[in-house]
């Protein structure tokens, strides 16, 4: 596999006489692990300054945590952070884009609608459609394959940082087909180009290529994170820890009070209920490092994938949270506190894009059924992604 990255450098050329800003982090590396920022300029390239997503650009920021960098340490180019503290911090000013020609992307992305990094690239799109700055979007493989697609679209009114267009949760494709589909089915609007990734096939995971795995924030350290992510990311919208500053982030779940042989046996039992495949449990212990309960003594359960092209990776998370709530009803609580900059919507509603998961939970109703309910809209979205798929 080769990413846009290298075939750009083959020929930079598009880039030749240009003003470039470059929206990246840290994935945006060659096989040898050197860094666009080096080699492009190595190759003659005029950057003019970084944009910096959520967790920043060197990804020194932890989940939420505004990103205020002015100047990267290590090549001295002026930052603009698109993660600040509040909503209008996404999106890129008209004066950050005034002495711009050219709006570069390299983000590795994971294939979950909630990974924030798509969203960026979105808004950033928008804003240089305004300021007549062409994007190009140098593209690289969806780690958890390109073909599987998962759950419903956001709904409107439910909008937010995780959910900013009608993606899919588990969406099927590469950031270089996401811009397409912003332009073509979202109102996006600007001159773009999309440098393809060359040696990827669709049914591909990551690990099928030689490219160097770069874990793309700090609590996604490996490929098997990023299958559970779509799932497993529904732990955020709880009073629960997701094990974020452990060595198992996402995998691990669970709090100061819950029983740990008590989840596990309704995780089992849940997952034998709905045909839940590819996927194990085990009671845990573990200590948060950052957010909820951090530095306190937690107990819960391990999510161990065992298969994971048999594993639906959504419902693993409504399986886990259903056997969090059923082991513990009086304490298991939804997360209050303001999620992405929005206070008015509960931030399970925002993670999956409307309210009928959350009512069905406390309704005691069969997550298999609610999604069986999103699959009329998760068809209309592969029959439009059929439109703008470049592999």
């Amino acid at each position: 596999m080769r990413s846009g990255l290298e075939v750009l450098l083959d020929d930079p050329q598009i880039l030749r006489g240009a003003r470039v800003a470059l929206l990246c982090n840290h994935t945006a590396v060659d096989r040898r692990f050197r860094h666009a920022v080096d080699l492009l300029q190595a190759s003659g390239v005029r950057l003019v300054r970084l944009f910096a997503p959520e967790h920043g650009v060197r990804a020194t920021a932890q989940d939420m945590e505004g990103v205020g960098e002015r100047r990267d340490p290590v090549s001295g180019l002026p930052v603009v952070s698109l993660y600040g503290d509040d909503a209008a911090s996404l999106h890129p000013r008209p004066e950050h884009l005034a002495d711009v020609d050219i709006l570069l992307f390299d983000i590795q992305d994971i294939g979950a609608r909630y990974y924030t990094y798509q969203a960026s690239l979105g808004f950033a799109m928008q804003a240089a459609g305004r300021q007549g700055v062409r994007v190009v979007v140098l593209d690289r493989p969806n780690p958890i394959d390109g073909i599987t697609v998962e759950g419903n679209t956001v709904h409107p009114g439910f909008e937010s940082f995780v959910g900013a267009f009608p993606l899919a949760v588990r969406h099927g494709m590469t950031v270089g087909e996401l811009a397409v589909y912003f332009q073509r089915f979202c109102g996006v609007t600007c001159e773009f180009e999309v440098v393809r990734c060359e040696g990827w096939q669709r049914d591909q995971w990551f690990d099928a290529g030689d490219l160097p795995w770069v874990y793309p924030s700090p609590n996604m350290p490996t490929l098997e994170t990023a299958a559970i992510y779509p799932g497993m990311c529904l732990v955020e919208a709880t009073n629960l820890s997701e094990g974020r500053g452990t060595t198992r982030p996402f995998h691990l779940v669970g709090a100061p009070w819950l029983d740990p042989q008590r989840v596990v046996a309704e995780a089992e039992a849940a997952a034998e209920r709905v045909g839940l495949e590819g996927v194990a449990f085990r009671p845990a212990a573990f200590v948060p490092g950052f957010q909820k309960h951090a530095r306190q003594s937690c107990t819960g359960m391990e999510v161990h994938v065992t298969d994971r092209r048999r594993m639906h990776s959504l419902l693993l998370g409504m399986v886990a949270l259903e056997a969090c709530r059923a082991a513990d009803p009086i304490r298991f609580g939804w997360r209050t506190e303001a999620y992405e900059f929005v206070t008015d919507v509960p931030a399970i509603d925002l993670l999956t894009g409307d309210r009928s998961y959350r009512e069905a939970l406390e309704g005691g109703g069969s997550v298999r059924t609610v999604l069986e309910g999103y699959e009329p809209e998760r068809r209309a979205f592969v029959a439009r992604r059929a439109q703008v798929l470049l592999y």
